[in-house]
């Protein structure tokens, strides 16, 4: 659907009425400002429809990059604009795919008005994923973890098409001022060969590819969860979405003590999700492909937060460790 010769703010009213077939919408509140100013999400409440509210992404080409960290370039500018259309793709074509086990947000429409993108969604605060939380306990990371098992098995062997043909936000291919910036000459030296070995599994499926904690929405009992934010989503090795979500909520000391039982949860709600979709996939193969996999997954990440921002937090010696054991191995 596309809108040519209306100006910006009754392209949102109509396309926002035209969808829902609401007689009247208010603006809310304006609950994010996108990265580096390409636009905004803000909620809309509804009257004279089913809905009570919808979320509208609202994509806007800014006039001048304004980087947080400095990276203004052609390159990155680029690789933002390909990620909204990457996700306007992912809700147009493959995520109705995901069920109640890996639920996401369902989209009520998609419009494009020259320089903008409006992606229109589910409220989940209205569907009952109404929490984001800054810290989990550990039953709540592994309601996480279930997540991301029955997202890499509904996925499990598929090509994506219009979507990322390497998932995550830090793939080596599309960072290389970050590469060029990483003082580990050891680390950089290996990236190629770390990034080739998880394109090279045989057990390819998509990546949420930003599955960090803020991106989860908490049912208010914290028994269930749903995920946002599809920019970075394409094909790859589920390890990548495990090991940053991982490092995205734990500790240097969590991260250690944890490792292994993690890995077991994950492994075993992957194996479960995998049959209940019947999938003919070899899983116990699966399982000793993608555990050898995971500490090549954090070191990719490990790779590129070294680059881009090498005071990170995430820089620890958990991580360290993890990146020398995985270079010396190669």
């Amino acid at each position: 659907m596309q809108y040519d010769g209306l100006p910006m703010n009754t392209n949102v009213k109509k396309l926002v009425l035209e969808a829902t077939g609401a007689s009247h919408l208010v603006e809310l509140e304006t609950l994010q400002e996108l990265w580096s100013g390409y636009g905004s999400i803000v909620r809309y409440g509804l009257k004279g429809c089913e809905l009570p509210s919808v979320i509208m992404k609202h994509v806007q080409l800014p006039s001048k990059n304004n980087h947080p960290r400095g990276w203004n370039t052609d390159l990155s500018h680029q690789r933002k604009i390909t990620s909204y259309q990457v996700e306007a793709a992912w809700y147009e074509h493959w995520s109705s795919r995901c069920d109640e086990s890996c639920y996401v947000p369902r989209c009520v429409a998609l419009a494009s008005y020259e320089e903008e993108t409006f992606i229109l969604l589910e409220d989940l605060c209205a569907s009952g994923f109404d929490t984001v939380k800054t810290s989990v306990t550990l039953c709540e990371i592994k309601v996480c973890l279930k997540w991301l098992a029955s997202f890499h098995a509904t996925y499990m062997g598929e090509r994506p098409r219009a979507l990322w043909k390497t998932g995550t936000y830090w793939h080596l291919e599309t960072r290389p001022d970050e590469l060029d910036a990483l003082d580990d000459l050891a680390l950089k030296q290996a990236a190629g060969g770390i990034d080739q070995q998880l394109r090279s599994s045989p057990f390819q499926t998509f990546v949420h590819g930003d599955a960090k904690l803020a991106n989860f929405c908490f049912s208010g009992d914290g028994s269930s969860v749903a995920a946002v934010d599809f920019q970075y989503v394409g094909g790859g090795c589920g390890m990548k979405d495990l090991a940053y979500f991982i490092g995205s909520c734990l500790y240097e000391e969590d991260c250690e003590r944890l490792e292994g039982e993690l890995l077991d949860y994950y492994f075993s709600a992957l194996a479960a999700s995998l049959s209940t979709k019947n999938s003919d996939v070899d899983v116990a193969a699966l399982e000793r492909d993608w555990r050898a996999l995971f500490p090549l997954a954090w070191t990719d990440f490990h790779r590129f937060i070294k680059g881009w921002s090498p005071g990170h937090w995430k820089i620890n010696g958990y991580s360290e460790r993890m990146a020398r054991e995985v270079v010396a191995a190669l």
